[in-house]
């Protein structure tokens, strides 16, 4: 068992990275593995806390304090049950979640957080390492069946567990390998799809069915013979730039640039080759394409985000245990390229039908153009990460007549994620909005049990989210 008193004795390591200078020359995962001593001395930085806010702040309910707990006494295996009963994917989560719980962990008040994020990525990767992993098919079967459209985190955590109550679970992906987002939105240095794989031949161990390259195009026809049909279609509509010259050829979105890296991996593409990249926003999607402009061999990248740069500490109207809103430094951004912050694009320029350079000019507190600040950044290649404004809807309000919330998402009830039409769900970002893939994964487990309520005709016997149930500690 790690010193009581370790959180004052044992300073924060979040995990060791390779080199810039080395992981430049490729796209291998960014974080490698430091080995179980350190590990466990991070575990032992948990106070055990009798209330563990960073619970409350995880949005699967991870019972963060055991988990720690059995690390630091060794018993790694204990430690990983308690983990999986509640987190289905923890080998993704342990290395793309912005970790929530470490926000709200307790240290965070005034010293640096349990490194929460980095003991789970090494808790699930000695679990593989030991063959801790393995199928879990249900012990029968009810006889009922149920289409999954789409094999991103929410469709996965949702057929997981709806394949565990017993019934036959058909996955369907219109991309030839599954993984939504987290296979061609997510590059490689951050998520090593073989990550991807190797759990995905687990689940079809425990026999659910997956038909990729399948686009769902009669909605109807798949209702007609499922006995439930659950929607995890992402929210992949990106918001556009609109102004004079987006027309451009040098003009792309970020989940299109992304997209073509990853499917090229582990060979690295040359679009961004000896050019000037200007990424336009400072999200995590934003810093992943900064990152793979550099492994292209972009001749200077700049990321440009609209809002003002946070402060480096928290403000007095953002007090833990909120999210902080604060300066960061992403893997990406360690390793090279430029920032630019309260920047509102007001044309693009070009020349022949391509991109140039892009005119922009400083924002005020309304976020618009302060007059006589705008400038030329020259540009050859300009990558949208703006956002996303939700999912796509037209098949699905047209076949199925599903209602929509104001936002455009899929509106569900907020209990069983039932939507507007019998016997189809809907979970993750179609219904969320874009948002973590945490959440997505709380998502999927939460309308799993609303599924199998459907299908029993009586509550679930699935378990819910890990904060519901009682929780330990030291």
């Amino acid at each position: 068992m790690g010193s009581p008193t370790a959180f004052l004795e044992v300073p924060r390591d979040g995990g060791h990275r390779r080199p810039v200078e080395e992981r430049l020359n490729d796209l291998g995962e960014v974080v490698v593995p430091e080995g179980e001593a350190a590990t466990a001395a991070q575990a032992s930085r948990c106070m055990g806390c009798g209330v563990p806010f960073c619970t409350q702040g995880c949005p699967l309910g991870n019972p963060i304090p055991d988990f720690n707990a059995h690390i630091a006494a060794g018993r790694w295996k204990e430690a990983f049950l308690a983990l999986s009963s509640t987190n289905p994917f923890p080998e993704f989560t342990g290395r793309i979640c912005p970790a929530p719980c470490e926000a709200a962990c307790t240290l965070a008040v005034n010293q640096d957080a349990v490194a929460i994020e980095h003991v789970e990525h090494e808790l699930a990767e000695a679990a593989w390492a030991h063959g801790w992993v393995k199928p879990r098919p249900p012990k029968q079967r009810t006889g009922k069946t149920v289409a999954v459209v789409g094999s991103g985190p929410a469709g996965l955590a949702a057929a997981v567990q709806l394949n565990r109550a017993g019934h036959t679970v058909t996955v369907f992906e219109r991309d030839e390998q599954p993984g939504g987002l987290l296979r061609y939105g997510i590059p490689d240095f951050k998520l090593d799809k073989r990550v991807i794989t190797r759990r995905v031949e687990v689940l079809q161990a425990e026999g659910i069915g997956f038909r990729l390259g399948t686009a769902v195009t009669d909605f109807g026809r798949l209702k007609a013979e499922h006995d439930a049909v659950l929607l995890a279609v992402g929210a992949r509509r990106p918001r556009e730039l609109d102004v004079p010259g987006r027309e451009l050829h040098g003009v792309v979105q970020a989940m299109d640039y992304l997209d073509r890296q990853n499917r090229a991996a582990p060979q690295v593409l040359t679009e961004a080759a000896g050019k000037r990249v200007v990424i336009l926003g400072g999200g995590d999607t934003g810093s992943d394409c900064l990152g793979t402009a550099l492994r292209q061999g972009a001749r200077e990248v700049l990321q440009v985000e609209l809002l003002p740069s946070p402060p480096t500490a928290r403000a007095a109207g953002n007090p833990w245990p909120q999210w902080p809103l604060v300066f960061r430094v992403s893997s990406s951004q360690e390793e090279g390229g430029r920032r630019e912050f309260a920047r509102r694009t007001v044309r693009l320029e070009g020349r022949d039908g391509r991109l140039t350079g892009l005119v922009w000019g400083q924002t005020g507190p309304s976020l618009e153009v302060v007059p006589g600040t705008e400038q030329l950044e020259y540009a050859d290649l300009l990558v949208l990460a703006l956002g996303f404004v939700g999912p796509e809807t037209e098949v699905l309000t047209a076949q199925l007549g599903l209602a929509l919330d104001a936002r455009g998402n899929v509106k569900v009830d907020p209990r069983t994620f039932a939507t507007s039409a019998p016997g189809v769900f809907c979970a993750g970002d179609a219904m969320r909005g874009a948002s973590l893939v945490v959440w997505a994964l709380s998502d999927g487990r939460e309308a799993a049990r609303g599924v199998d309520a459907f299908l029993r005709g009586a509550p679930s016997a699935l378990p819910t989210r890990g904060v519901d149930k009682p929780f330990g500690g030291r």
